[in-house]
């Protein structure tokens, strides 16, 4: 699970149109959350599309290690036999998380508020990694931590059971956060309160519903204000799980960039709390259009054609930083190709992802010859006004810090280049999207 193997470097050349049809995997979010939710469910839960890459995997293990059975059938259907809300057995080792933030994060949620006790471990990455906007309200509900130095991976949690229900404002726009005091909730009697800021993709609160939790989701002086029930009796679902915008933004993108692509991603899911990448690209001038829209378990998807198109820089109004907080490393792709200044900020939050994006991102762009200012909150770039990129230098490598994203989209820089982009390590790839290069080299017609 941890990334112990050795890199995988690879050099991303200029591109042939991107054109045809892809099928991205399943979105990431509501690939763990079925999971989870299942395995509190009493019955069988069925999962179709679920996204088998390594950080899903992880949490299916955990979730087995604390009694529930997860099983992939051969015609890649998920089936997840629940133990019921307050039933999770305590796992007879360490839970290994990989580079899975999510799966930590929510996880300790889930683990908070039954009478077991865990410990939480992931590779070097992901032990980097803050966890205590987590610890905080989990420890108000009166769950014990023993953690790093740094409030970081590995750590201990003791959970407790009956726990304490709280009222919550998250002081950072996390749905992470969010969402592991929501699962602690789940199993803590009354009502458990979390006050919301600026909203944060919504995928627990739509499945939460929609397996019987009682959730009340209102507004109180301008901020969102989230009421979960606590000892649910959840039912077991059929879930299908649309495909995820996250990893669409990469085809997305270099559709735009590469001249003479016209290409069409299937059943994307475009939950609004997540898709604003993509009305942030229309901005720019991109032909970016929604064919078949329909609604699949309580999402909406469509499926999008993308069209080369000419870019204009944009100032990104850091409002809609929570709906795309993932797909910044891609569009600073774009905006290192558009015409004129594109100019983000309100990205505090990418410098404690997998890695710090925001100066990982000016570093592996400056390498491949774009034009960018890193600044404390976000980059300033000027673009090429669609030329290509010239390419990083014979000899020279992006650093991509383990990090799966800024390899994916430095992946993309190099089909926009004149002389490719070599990426350091491309293993770290397959936490989200083991696919990519396939379906990269499909769209390519290779």
């Amino acid at each position: 699970m941890s990334h112990s193997n050795p890199p995988s470097p690879k050099r991303f050349t200029g591109s042939a149109p991107l054109t045809g049809r892809v099928r991205v995997p399943g979105d990431k979010s509501i690939s763990h959350r079925s999971i989870m939710l299942g395995a509190l469910a009493v019955g069988e839960t069925r999962v179709t599309g679920l996204l088998e890459g390594e950080d899903v995997l992880a949490t299916a293990a955990a979730m087995r290690a604390m009694g529930a059975s997860v099983n992939r059938s051969e015609d890649g259907t998920w089936s997840v036999h629940g133990v019921g809300v307050g039933s999770l057995l305590q796992p007879q080792k360490a839970l290994d998380m990989g580079n899975s933030g999510t799966s930590t994060r929510l996880l300790m949620g889930l683990v908070a508020s039954h009478p077991i006790s865990a410990m939480f471990t992931g590779d070097a990455s992901l032990s980097k990694r803050p966890m205590g906007r987590v610890i905080d309200p989990l420890s108000q509900m009166g769950a014990t931590f023993e953690a790093s130095p740094g409030g970081t991976l590995p750590l201990m949690l003791r959970g407790i059971s009956p726990a304490v229900p709280i009222t919550y404002r998250l002081p950072v726009a996390s749905a992470q956060v969010k969402s592991a005091v929501l699962l602690a909730g789940l199993n803590t009697a009354g009502i458990t309160t979390l006050i919301e800021p600026v909203p944060t993709r919504d995928h627990s609160e739509r499945m939460l519903r929609g397996f019987g939790a009682q959730l009340e989701v209102g507004e109180d002086n301008g901020e969102r204000v989230i009421r979960i029930h606590g000892e649910a009796d959840l039912k077991p679902q059929d879930i299908v799980v649309p495909g995820d915008p996250s990893s669409a933004a990469f085809f997305a993108v270099a559709a735009l960039l590469v001249p003479g692509s016209d290409l069409v991603i299937e059943n994307v899911g475009l939950n609004p709390t997540r898709a604003a990448l993509f009305d942030v690209l229309r901005d720019m001038g991109g032909q970016i259009e929604e064919l078949d829209r329909r609604e699949v378990g309580g999402e909406p998807v469509a499926d999008l054609r993308v069209r080369h198109s000419d870019l204009i820089g944009v100032e990104v109004d850091p409002a809609v930083v929570p709906a795309m907080v993932d797909e910044f490393p891609v569009l600073f792709v774009a905006a290192a190709l558009a015409q004129g200044t594109t100019t983000t900020s309100g990205l505090d939050e990418l410098r404690v992802k997998e890695s710090d994006r925001l100066t990982a991102m000016a570093n592996a762009l400056t390498l491949a010859g774009a034009r960018v200012e890193e600044r404390e909150d976000g980059l300033v770039f000027e673009g090429t006004g669609g030329d290509p990129l010239p390419g990083t230098p014979e000899g020279a490598e992006v650093t991509t810090h383990l990090d799966h994203r800024i390899a994916m989209a430095m992946a993309v820089a190099g089909l926009a280049s004149r002389d490719g982009v070599a990426v350091d390590d491309t293993a770290p790839i397959a936490t989200s999207f083991p696919t990519f290069e396939a379906l990269l080299a499909s769209a390519r017609g290779a």
